[in-house]
């Protein structure tokens, strides 16, 4: 794929300023999907959307095997698995390939017609992971754009993806749930510094190229403030590609795990990078396109 323009510059040697958003947050109306006006004008606005009950009681414990399971079974070095500084498990990628009740998840009419309805086309999985904070030693991440990461490291060309976080467990304020700026995914903040060789390898655990700076991040947060997402197992919270968000630390006894999925639309097709010398691996940014659920 060709493309004449990047919208949005960043990984640069100096600062510029923020770049507003050319695409649209909200590429269907209600007549494409389940959500109505009101829930798509709302999404729109703030860049985020919380819908519980997105998977019944029933899928819960099932699922909260399968996530044991993989953690248990997937090998010590296996690159979709990453671990904490501490040695426990921090993610685990491409689950919707390992689990079959991952890949029945998306196909959920709670989930698939919502990301189809979003981004007005056929979608595929972009990535896919399995998010756990353990209690007492699960770390945070920090405050960035994941538009910003595919932009640059994937090739991303336009802002035309959603993230959907389902949460495994209790989200409370306290156990290291997600952060949000509401309304700054209409804002792309260009980032300093050059991407260093296999920069995956490291950001996964402790992100540090490819985030805002402190005074960015300030100006940012005086302008939209901060909301947090909370929720019982089961609620889903819908996000742009390029809201920016984070999480603190679980100091608690409460664990928390998310199955995040990534859908990006298939009219979205990846490019060469716009600020890396290669593509990251495939378990971090599929390359094919194919429509889920063909």
């Amino acid at each position: 794929m060709t493309v004449a323009h990047d919208n949005y510059p960043t990984r640069l040697d100096h600062a510029i300023a923020p770049v507003p958003r050319v695409d649209p947050a909200v590429w269907g109306d209600h007549a494409h999907g389940p959500l109505g006006q009101a829930e798509l004008d709302a999404y729109a606005e703030r860049g985020y959307l919380i819908r519980p009950n997105t998977l019944d009681e029933q899928w819960l414990p099932p699922l909260r095997q399968e996530l044991e399971r993989l953690g248990a079974e997937l090998e010590a070095d296996d690159p979709r698995v990453i671990r904490e500084p501490g040695g426990g498990i921090r993610s685990v990628f491409e689950p919707h390939l390992l689990s079959d009740i991952v890949a029945e998840v998306i196909s959920l009419d709670t989930v698939l017609p919502i990301a189809r309805q979003l981004l007005r086309s056929d979608v595929y999985i972009h990535q896919a992971r399995i998010n756990m904070m353990p209690g007492f030693t699960g770390s945070g991440f920090y405050w960035h754009s994941d538009f910003e990461t595919w932009h640059a490291e994937d090739g991303m060309p336009a802002i035309r993806a959603v993230s959907c976080s389902i949460a495994m467990t209790e989200n409370y304020p306290f156990n290291g749930s997600l952060m949000v700026m509401p309304g700054s995914h209409q804002t792309f903040y260009p980032c300093v510094g050059a991407t260093p060789e296999d920069n995956h390898a490291t950001s996964l655990v402790s992100q540090e190229i490819g985030v805002p700076d402190r005074d960015t991040l300030t100006k940012a947060a005086e302008q939209y403030g901060i909301d947090q997402f909370v929720g019982p197992a089961g609620t889903a919270l819908w996000f742009d590609a390029n809201l920016l968000h984070g999480s603190g630390s679980n100091i608690t006894p409460f664990p928390r795990s998310n199955v995040f999925l990534v859908f990006n639309s298939v009219e979205n097709e990846l490019a060469a990078p716009f600020a890396a010398q290669t593509p990251r691996p495939e378990y971090l940014a599929a390359r094919s396109y194919q429509p889920f659920g063909e």
